[in-house]
């Protein structure tokens, strides 16, 4: 192993954690909502501003890093990477320390500003940490690379709930208002503050080209990134609303009746499928020549998966889960470990799945939604890696403007929101069709680099 890969590999393992932590305090929205909303006695369009305020500061601060780049050169090319993942440890700290004052005077506005500051640091995090992993190594294995990295990203997503739920729901259940979150978040600042300190001593490969850091909009000539961000904005905002109704969804007696305890578990299926799929896709995107090998590591990772909820939860419900994962797995075989293919597939399943969800009530509608967590799995890796290769020089402004259509997840699930408190709960969930119809068109056209000008540039 050359001095290269090796300083790759130990960079790539140090971002984990990275990825596991921002994966872990971005889900535990889902537990703020229903939360919050019983503190606050709000309706649903009312507790949605959590998840719109938290997702607008993506948009907000990737405009912000756009606008620098185009007239000044862009910031990450000039200082590089580490120091934008440094800054943004440091901003998401100061956004959970944010909680404490917003849970001591008990004011909703407050604790949507905190929000909205731990999103403007998971922005830079965003905007430096993706590509960063992309380049990492070759180009053909960096959608496996990005998947395999979004894994932690999904087990932190998939503990949160579960963590999450307990903590507020359970553990300091008998706190007066809103209390029940100054512990908690005192602690994951502490993390963030911790991490950045970590980063900040951590060797880390550097990538800069400071001679070619030039103004303009370089990177809105590339078609793959324009439909990109569409693909981009669908994908966080479908994914994000169907998260964020599922406690309140799967508290109707007509799909399950659930209390919110029991509802916080579940919301862990769909965040852990995400991570079974991602690191299925990890495997099955990769650089490996042989393909029976990839088949049976992935049919073994399958296999552990049915295994661990069997018994982390009961037998009966790994049965019921085990259908998804037989077809998750058809589906990895069909897309031929292309990216592109891949996407497009799981893409027509989901909007299948939502469809039966939609059209049924009790446990066909409840599994079908949690299902769709597991084929949202590689969506935001094979989307991001499709739209920023062979952008060169212009890939950290790229993945700017790819983060900053996560504002997906700010106004889908506002519209969601406002859906349930017209038309009910259950129909909601036909706002996230229109998502999958798009993730779908990119994975079959949207994501083929034609080589013309879309857009008047600059700067070039």
């Amino acid at each position: 192993m050359t001095n290269q890969t090796r300083g790759y590999t130990s960079a790539f393992i140090s971002l984990t954690f990275l990825f596991f932590m921002w994966g872990f305090m971005t889900v535990l929205n889902d537990i703020l909502i229903p939360y919050l909303k019983g503190v606050f006695e709000l309706n649903h369009t009312q507790a949605m501003l959590i998840q719109f305020s938290f997702f607008t500061a993506y948009f907000v601060g990737s405009l912000i890093y756009f606008l620098i780049s185009a007239s000044y050169g862009d910031p990450i090319n000039r200082i590089g990477y580490k120091k934008g993942l440094v800054m943004g440890l440091l901003i998401s700290g100061l956004g959970a320390l944010l909680f404490y004052p917003a849970a001591q005077f008990h004011l909703y506005g407050l604790f949507l500003g905190a929000l909205f500051v731990l999103g403007l640091g998971f922005t830079l995090l965003q905007i430096a940490a993706n590509p960063y992993v992309s380049i990492l190594g070759s180009e053909k294995s960096a959608s496996s690379r990005l998947n395999l990295a979004q894994g932690f990203n999904s087990l932190g997503t998939t503990i949160g709930p579960v963590v999450g739920g307990f903590l507020v729901f359970t553990f300091f259940k008998d706190a007066q208002g809103s209390e029940a979150v100054k512990i908690p978040y005192l602690f994951f600042a502490l993390m963030f503050l911790l991490m950045a300190g970590f980063i900040r001593l951590t060797p880390l490969p550097r990538f800069t080209n400071p001679e070619e850091v030039k103004g303009g909009f370089g990177a809105l000539k590339y078609r793959q990134l324009v439909f990109g961000m569409g693909a981009i904005f669908m994908y966080v905002g479908g994914e994000v609303s169907i998260g964020s109704m599922m406690i309140n969804y799967l508290e109707l007696p007509e799909i399950a009746g659930l209390n919110e305890t029991e509802g916080s578990k579940f919301v862990a299926f769909y965040w852990g499928g995400q991570m079974i799929g991602r690191f299925l896709g990890a495997i099955s995107l990769s650089k490996t020549e042989n393909k029976w090998l990839k088949y049976a590591l992935m049919i073994a990772i399958a296999l552990a998966s049915f295994v661990v909820i069997g018994v982390t939860s009961d037998w009966q419900t790994a049965g019921l889960y085990s259908g998804f994962l037989l077809l998750n797995l058809v589906a990895f075989y069909l897309g031929g470990s292309l990216p592109h293919r891949t996407l497009y597939l799981f893409a027509l399943i989901n909007l299948v799945l939502l469809v039966v969800a939609l059209s049924f009530t009790g446990a066909v509608a409840m599994w079908t939604v949690i299902g769709i967590g597991l084929f949202n799995s590689i969506m935001w890796s094979n989307i991001f890696t499709l739209a920023i290769s062979g952008l060169g020089k212009h890939t950290s402004q790229g993945s700017s403007l790819l983060v900053m259509m996560i504002l997906g997840g700010a106004l889908l699930p506002l519209l969601m929101g406002f859906v349930a408190d017209m038309m009910g709960v259950h129909m909601s969930y036909a706002v996230p069709l229109l998502s999958y119809v798009y993730i779908a068109f990119y994975g079959m056209n949207g994501y083929k680099p034609y080589k013309h000008h879309l857009v008047k540039v600059s700067g070039e």
